[in-house]
């Protein structure tokens, strides 16, 4: 294996001989964000990526964010270092019983995380990030039914801070987020007397419970850096240290495992690799190859969320 420092100067020619950008998700590794030109949530990034005025996306997150990302620049080539870095929140909700939902309820009006396939955002009425997300249902008639998919922590933190009571909830989960345990979360309380819980709202709701704020990973790490606390409790995954530490390197933040196992890392956002991303902008593959229809259908509730900021 390479050292680190020749392979990042090899990304770095790469990337300027494909005039291309390289966009980092907070929960990617250390070292990938060390090369990135910006980083941050999956709407941010994929903004981001219309403000450039290169020929190449190279999308280090999942690939769910690399599809949002090609929605948003159809132009541009778009690629990501492993097409196996899925979601599970993806996998829990496929196109079609969607598409099922939406013949047998044609009323009803479909709000989707951003965290979601690009078919399925191409069945549904808006988008909202954890972010957004209960102003987007906020802007819904209160008349009408929402379906909310897919993840049903952030669902259940959305119905009780808007008091929507017409509102279903698909049953899906983080795999990261539904693991932490309100237990875990008492004994770091105990464990660090002075610190803050900072939890986003895909956490269950008996974690919810125990925080002192909740939010989007961006949210989150405002929060802590601008807030005078020296220590805080991080309800998300782990990568986000990386951010916590550069923005803030005289505070202390810890990170939640579980029962034998370091379930605070997403296993399909470590899937990157900085030789998969040398490798992609290479080949230019994988690369995001999506239909023009497929992608005007999705950018229509993408462009609804993005109106309502």
């Amino acid at each position: 294996m390479l050292a680190i420092a020749a392979l990042a100067e090899e990304i770095q020619e790469l990337k300027r001989a494909r005039h291309a950008i390289l966009l980092a998700h907070h929960y990617q590794e250390s070292e990938i964000q060390d090369l990135a030109d910006c980083i941050g949530d999956s709407l941010e990034l994929a903004r981001k990526a219309r403000q450039f005025e290169g020929e190449v996306i190279a999308f280090c997150g999942v690939w769910f964010m690399a599809e949002t990302a090609k929605v948003l620049n159809p132009g541009r080539i778009v690629v990501v270092p492993d097409r196996e870095a899925s979601c599970s929140l993806v996998e829990s909700c496929p196109v079609e019983p969607v598409r099922a939902y939406r013949r047998q309820h044609p009323d009803h009006v479909i709000v989707s995380y951003i965290n979601t396939s690009v078919e399925v955002k191409a069945e549904s009425d808006i988008l909202c990030t954890s972010r957004n997300a209960v102003a987007v249902v906020n802007s819904i008639p209160p008349e009408k039914t929402v379906l909310f998919l897919p993840d049903r922590n952030l669902g259940d933190w959305v119905r009780r801070q808007t008091g929507r009571e017409n509102m279903n909830i698909w049953q899906g989960t983080c795999i990261v987020h539904a693991t932490f345990q309100a237990r875990r979360l008492a004994e770091a309380r105990a464990a660090h007397p002075k610190a803050l819980v900072a939890a986003h709202p895909e956490c269950s709701p008996d974690v919810l419970q125990l925080a002192d704020f909740i939010g989007s990973t961006t949210a989150i790490i405002k929060y802590c850096v601008e807030n005078e606390a020296e220590e805080f409790i991080v309800m998300t995954e782990s990568g986000v240290s990386h951010s916590l530490s550069r923005l803030a390197p005289r505070k202390r933040f810890y990170f939640l495992p579980n029962d034998n196992c370091n379930c605070s890392e997403c296993p399909y956002m470590k899937r990157n690799t900085l030789e998969k991303l040398r490798d992609c902008l290479r080949s230019l593959d994988p690369r995001v190859e999506l239909s023009g229809e497929l992608m005007q259908r999705a950018l229509v509730p993408l462009d609804r969320m993005l109106a309502i900021g």
